[in-house]
């Protein structure tokens, strides 16, 4: 009865966690180039039962053998093992401002790539999909959180307060004559990135990147005027908390059924 109530109380607090993911992903439905986090539910290891039984050997009953039969296998509860953004494509949205930028997918060599905008942070390289940018007091290009965005050499891109002209291959053409290119990056496995917050994230270990332009078989277009939107859809999100909610409340049930046996069997059957 025991091993019930914990897998009921596992499954109440893997909802609950859930439910905090489709939240945030709620809260950031207008956030220009949020990816959905999608949480993984893994169920944690079946265990084996066994019924333990001792035999009298001996007619004096000085003498006991213990024997073991196997019932079956029980699950003892689920958990949210990690949550992993989704990257697919957000839509686009037009804002007119030349500063804004949209990246569009093509296509990739690998299931799970996924091309991002290079950025300079206060704790090292980093990359993103939300094209905000804009042009800080000493006239270099960022994003909304004040990161730089970095040309094809890694360097921040000084604009001197100058307009530009962006084509689809992200190469930049100023009034002055002079050009630089955005550097993007090219992920094999974008789930191996770690996300930071903000839309930013970081390479793991384990993470694949390269330049996207040199990469075989990357396509992507660069828009200007535009920025990519969240990819959060709001009438799966609502669907599935509600599908969340009523999983919890489902949990709930069977563990305040579970609490009411044991209360029985202790007030109740103890007295007899």
């Amino acid at each position: 009865m025991l091993k019930g109530l914990y897998t009921a109380a596992s499954g109440m607090l893997a909802q609950q966690r859930r439910q905090e993911v489709l939240s945030n992903n709620l809260a950031n439905a207008n956030t220009n180039g949020y990816k959905a986090d999608q949480g993984q539910l893994r169920a944690f290891p079946e265990m084996l039962l066994n019924s333990m039984e001792s035999k009298q050997t001996s007619a004096d009953n000085s003498r006991y053998v213990t024997t073991s039969k196997e019932i079956g296998s029980i699950n003892s509860g689920v958990y949210v093992q990690e949550t992993i953004p989704n990257f697919v494509q957000g839509d686009l949205r037009e804002t007119g401002i030349s500063t804004d930028t949209a990246l569009v997918d093509g296509t990739y060599p690998d299931e799970n790539g996924s091309v991002f905008f290079n950025l300079q942070t206060a704790d090292g390289e980093a990359f993103t999909r939300n094209g905000n940018f804009t042009v800080d007091e000493e006239g270099f290009l960022t994003n909304d959180q004040g990161s730089y965005v970095l040309d094809t050499t890694g360097n921040p891109i000084q604009t001197n307060n100058q307009t530009y002209t962006m084509s689809a291959d992200g190469t930049m053409q100023f009034n002055d004559g002079r050009n630089f290119q955005l550097g993007l990056t090219y992920v094999q496995d974008a789930n191996l990135l770690d996300k930071q917050g903000e839309n930013v994230y970081t390479a793991s270990e384990e993470a694949q990147t390269a330049d996207a332009r040199a990469t075989a078989g990357v396509t992507y277009n660069i828009v200007q005027g535009a920025v990519e939107g969240s990819n959060v859809d709001l009438q799966q999100t609502m669907a599935d908390m509600m599908q969340a909610y009523r999983t919890f409340e489902t949990n709930q049930k069977v563990l305040t059924a579970y609490d009411e046996s044991l209360g029985k069997a202790v007030n109740e059957v103890g007295k007899l």
